[in-house]
């Protein structure tokens, strides 16, 4: 195995360059700008074993990552990571070697599109994961469509995708989400959580709070639709500015409306929003719901423990098992970055590519088309969870299904040596111990 983002091999070209010179060739090139007709090889997509220019075996099955900033992003860090320990863990697909590229998409759209079709027409990947935002998916979709190759998305959570799929199914079809759940599913899980938590736990009312972002606007129409339905009160609905980073008024909007619990849904503002939970003095509330920041494996060291009572949702937990397969991938991850563990991300992009190749072998070709037939009706076992896609008549064709028990919420403890561990709290069968209130409420 082996990895790579570009960088020259010394001869003036990138490894990739040479490669194609033996026959790796991506086989579908963007139109030229000048309008000639794009070179099309879709019908002639190569087995394994049969590679154009008889390179065989020698040629090296290639994995596209699109990963935000992993250099110093925990987000696109653990994408990174958790990929290559997938790759180290594959070894070979079907006898050829398979090697990890990447590319840094940032945070921008323009800048993802332009990795994205660095990865495929110059380095060669055969299938590209990741992507972290939504509005970096959306813009990539045509570019997938139009290169007729798989895509799986391990971080945006946006139906827009799904949807496109929808709408032009055969277009769009090379697109799968192995995790996380799409926006909506991520809406449903909050509401099956507080549903189930509430009573046990004695939140009797909750001030429902999210940030003003594009990818709340799904979850937020959930909880309208369906909070309602459940036993708890609302007493305080509010979207809050995305520039916020001062939440005293409307903590004090939450402490007046005595909310039991403020169920948040946050990434961006996710510390400022935790901070003045717990300081210049504590609120006499509980806190948590989705909160991005709160999911890495650091956070109660770089908070200096001000998360500790703190909830939030996520795919797995260094201390989690989710399926078999979630302590091995934990276990060969600490092994290979010493005491880093993986977020969200992480365990996605690391179950992408184990499906990527599991979908290969089986079926002992890279033709997408049929890859996309084998996914449809594929049930894989990965590290966050059962891989099952929504059917192509779903609402959300190609987007991962959603089992409320392959999703848990984490309280931040502190253990016996000062230090904070990520331990579920719900669902009841992934629990690693019970919920404790903060003990100023």
């Amino acid at each position: 195995m082996s990895y790579r983002d570009g960088v020259k091999n010394g001869t003036g070209e990138t490894a990739a360059s040479s490669a194609r010179e033996i026959g790796l060739k991506r086989r579908r090139y963007l139109a030229a700008a000048s309008g000639t007709a794009s070179l099309s090889l879709a019908g002639c997509v190569e087995t394994i074993g049969s590679v154009a220019g008889g390179a065989g075996e020698n040629v090296p099955i290639t994995i596209g990552l699109l990963a935000p900033n992993p250099d110093r992003n925990f987000i696109g860090r653990s994408m990174v990571r958790s990929a290559k320990v997938a790759v180290d863990g594959l070894g070979t697909i079907n006898g050829r070697n398979v090697e990890l590229v990447v590319g840094n998409t940032g945070q921008s759209p323009l800048e993802a599109r332009r990795q994205y079709h660095r990865l495929v027409l110059e380095e060669g990947a055969d299938v590209t994961v990741g992507v972290f935002t939504s509005e970096v998916l959306v813009n990539i979709m045509d570019d997938i469509a139009e290169q007729e190759m798989i895509h799986i998305t391990s971080g945006a959570a946006t139906t827009e995708a799904s949807q496109m799929v929808r709408e032009e199914y055969e277009k769009y079809k090379y697109h799968f989400r192995a995790g996380p759940n799409n926006d909506r599913d991520l809406g449903r899980n909050q509401v099956d959580f507080v549903t189930a938590m509430a009573p046990e736990v004695g939140w009797d009312s909750i001030a429902v709070i999210a940030e003003d972002y594009k990818w709340t606007e799904k979850p937020w129409e959930v909880y309208q639709n369906s909070l309602g339905d459940t036993d708890v009160e609302v007493v305080l609905t509010e979207r809050y500015p995305p520039e916020t980073d001062d939440f005293t008024d409307l903590y004090d909007r939450v402490q007046a409306a005595e909310a039991d619990l403020a169920f948040i849904t946050t990434a961006h503002t996710g510390t400022a929003a935790l901070l003045d939970w717990v300081t210049p003095q504590p609120r006499p509330f509980a806190f948590g719901g989705i909160h991005v920041p709160m999911q890495l494996p650091a956070y109660y060291k770089l908070t200096k423990g001000a998360c500790r009572f703190g909830i939030s949702q996520t795919s797995a937990t260094p201390t989690s098992k989710i399926t078999p397969e979630t302590r091995p991938f934990v276990q060969n991850y600490q092994e290979k970055w010493g005491e880093s563990n993986p977020v969200y991300t992480g365990y996605h992009t690391h179950d992408a590519i184990k499906l990527f190749a599991h979908a290969v072998e089986e079926t002992g070709t890279l033709d997408s088309d049929e890859l996309v037939e084998f996914f449809e009706g594929t049930s894989f076992t990965g590290a966050a969870g059962t891989l099952e896609f929504y059917d192509r008549d779903h609402e959300y064709p190609h987007d991962l299904k959603y089992n409320m028990e392959d999703n848990v919420y984490f309280q931040w403890q502190e253990n016996d040596d000062g230090e904070g561990v990520q331990e579920v709290v719900w669902p009841e069968k992934h629990r690693t111990a019970e919920y404790k209130a903060p003990p100023w409420v």
